[in-house]
C-alpha cells in the first residue's frame, strides 16, 4: 500500500507544483476557463475560442484574487490568445520539451474554472509530426491525451509527469477531441501577438484548388500536382505580380507547391513583403515571373 501512497502524493505534488502557474480565465458567460502564467510579469496564454468578449475580462490568480486582464491578441488559427495582467512576480510555468513525449506516458490536464485547481488524469494517446488546423495555422506537434477534459478546462495545460508544462489544452480545432499547442507552436503565436497585437500571415489573393500535372510535366518538375489558379483578386499582390487565372503554380520561393496547403505553409508572416520566385505553368510551358508577397490584414 505504500507504493500507492506514495503514488497517489507524488501525483497531488504535481497538481500542486504545476497549478501554481494556472488560473481562472472569466471572459464569456458561461462556465470561465482556464489560462497559463507564461511569464512573471503578468503575460497569460489562454485559448482564443473561451474568449468571448475584447473587454472586461477578469483574471483569477493561484492566491485567489481577482484582477482585470487586457486582451494582447489572439489567433484563431492555433486557437490561442495573450490575456496581461498588471502584476508583478507571479509563478511562471515550466515548459516541456514536447519532442521527448511518448505514447502512453502519464499526463494530466489542469483547470481552474473556479476558485480551485482542478485535474484529470491519462496518458498520451497519440505524438505526431507538424500538422495544419482547419483554420490554416501551423502547429508544430501533434499531442493527444486520453483523458477527461472538464467543463472549463480549455486554456490550461497539459502537464507531464515532472510537473512541466507538455502543452496548452483546446477543444476547438479538432471536432470532437481536444489536442494540446506544444511550447514551439505557443512561443512563437505569443511573441507575435507581444510584438504585433496579430499573427502576421503572408497572401497572394488567389482561388486556388490542386490539379494533376500531364505526365510530362510531373516527370519534369518532379511532382504529381501544383495548384490552379481559378480567380484573381483585384489590386492584389498576385494581380500585380502578374499571376494569370489558369496559371497552375507549382513552386514558390524554393518550395513545391502541391497543394493548397503547401502554399499556406510557404505564406507564413516572415515573408510578407518579400520578393521570391514563382514557378508556374502557363500555356502548357512552365514559366518563372516574380511575385511580391502581401499581408493579410
Amino acid at each position: 500500500m505504500s507504493e500507492f501512497s506514495d503514488f497517489s502524493n507524488a501525483l497531488a505534488d504535481v497538481v500542486e507544483m504545476a497549478g501554481a502557474g494556472v488560473v481562472r480565465v472569466e471572459a464569456r458567460r458561461r462556465i470561465p476557463a482556464s489560462g497559463i502564467i507564461w511569464s512573471t510579469d503578468g503575460v497569460i496564454v489562454s485559448a482564443h475560442h473561451v474568449i468571448r468578449r475584447d473587454e472586461g475580462i477578469q483574471v483569477g490568480l493561484p492566491g485567489g484574487e481577482s484582477m482585470p486582464a487586457t486582451l494582447v491578441g489572439r489567433d484563431p488559427t492555433t486557437d490561442i490568445a495573450v490575456l496581461k495582467v498588471d502584476a508583478a512576480d507571479l509563478t511562471a510555468t515550466t515548459w516541456a520539451d514536447d519532442s521527448q513525449l511518448r505514447v502512453g506516458q502519464l499526463v494530466l490536464a489542469l483547470g481552474r474554472p473556479g476558485a480551485t485547481v482542478q485535474a484529470s488524469m491519462g496518458i498520451v494517446r497519440a505524438v505526431g509530426g507538424a500538422w495544419r488546423t482547419p483554420g490554416g495555422g501551423k502547429v508544430a506537434r501533434f499531442i493527444q491525451a486520453d483523458l477527461v477534459m472538464y467543463p472549463g478546462f480549455s486554456g490550461g495545460p497539459l502537464v507531464s509527469a515532472n510537473g512541466s508544462i507538455a502543452g496548452l489544452n483546446t477543444s476547438a480545432l479538432w471536432r470532437g477531441a481536444h489536442v494540446a499547442m506544444p511550447k514551439t507552436t505557443v512561443e512563437q503565436v505569443v511573441a507575435d501577438l507581444l510584438a504585433h497585437g496579430r499573427v502576421r500571415k503572408g497572401y497572394l489573393g488567389i482561388g486556388i484548388q490542386t490539379v494533376k500535372l500531364s505526365n510530362q510535366l510531373a516527370s519534369v518538375l518532379d511532382q504529381e500536382t501544383g495548384v490552379l489558379i481559378n480567380s484573381v483578386e483585384a489590386n492584389s499582390p498576385a494581380e500585380e505580380s502578374g499571376l494569370l487565372v489558369g496559371d497552375i503554380l507549382v513552386a514558390l520561393g524554393d518550395q513545391p507547391v502541391r497543394h493548397p496547403d503547401d502554399l499556406a505553409a510557404v505564406l507564413h508572416g516572415e515573408r510578407a513583403g518579400q520578393t521570391i520566385p514563382a514557378k508556374i505553368v502557363r500555356a502548357g510551358a512552365v514559366q518563372e515571373i516574380s511575385v511580391t508577397i502581401g499581408e493579410r490584414a
